[in-house]
């Protein structure tokens, strides 16, 4: 949610017209803030509080598109939260802002839906592109820190091209694959973005899935 701190810098923000929003209703608040863009006020300070005062039900809309019709992107490799997706549709929304005005409080959360499918078939296409890498990383899950006695020779292969990728794609990895941690704990460790270390993952698995390509007995079937 790092995209919404910050927005409330006053104890009592009010509207163009000088309303306290604080007092009234969420619904009826965004539907002020989108009467306001409508009427062209300056766009950015009015979607950053439109936003911000949408926190709450976008949060509940990020994790009822996650668990119900994703689940698997919660799961390794990706271990994706609500919390992340919160941070990219807010990211998609400041974008499609910039032209869409949806005039009703009903058109906004279409759109905010539409965005949030989209952002999650995006990841899904990319770890379906990468079937093979990630079926391997799961002979990792039961190894112990240190020790490699219970890894096949292909998952013995597979830690050797982990600590040949790149410096910021293998600590991405180390953080969320090996250790554990979710991208948002990998992220704080990193001090960058959950989006760059989602960005990360996503180019170590590529990468593996290149390095890896001969293993995949579906191009098999293809040749």
């Amino acid at each position: 949610m790092g995209h919404l701190q910050g927005y409330n810098d006053h104890a009592v923000p009010t509207s163009s017209s000088g309303v306290a929003v604080t007092e009234q209703p969420t619904t009826a608040v965004i539907q002020q803030y989108l009467v306001e863009l409508a009427e062209g006020a300056p766009a950015e300070p009015v979607v950053r509080a439109l936003l911000d005062r949408a926190a709450r039900r976008l949060h509940q809309l990020s994790a009822a598109h996650l668990h119900r019709s994703y689940p698997r992107l919660t799961r390794p490799p990706l271990n994706l939260q609500s919390d992340e997706m919160l941070g990219a549709l807010v990211e998609r929304l400041i974008k499609a802002l910039r032209e869409a005005r949806p005039t009703t409080v009903r058109q906004f959360f279409a759109l905010a839906s539409q965005h949030m499918r989209w952002e999650l078939n995006d990841l899904a296409r990319r770890l379906d592109q990468q079937p093979r890498a990630v079926e391997l990383l799961d002979e990792l899950a039961p190894m112990s820190p240190g020790s490699d006695s219970s890894l096949t020779p292909t998952g013995r292969r597979l830690i050797d091209r982990i600590e040949a990728l790149p410096v910021e794609e293998r600590e991405a990895f180390d953080l969320v694959r090996i250790q554990g941690m979710t991208q948002a704990e990998a992220a704080e460790i990193m001090g960058v973005s959950t989006k760059t270390v989602r960005r990360r993952l996503a180019s170590g698995l590529r990468l593996l899935t290149e390095s890896l390509g001969d293993l995949d007995p579906s191009k098999d079937h293809k040749e």
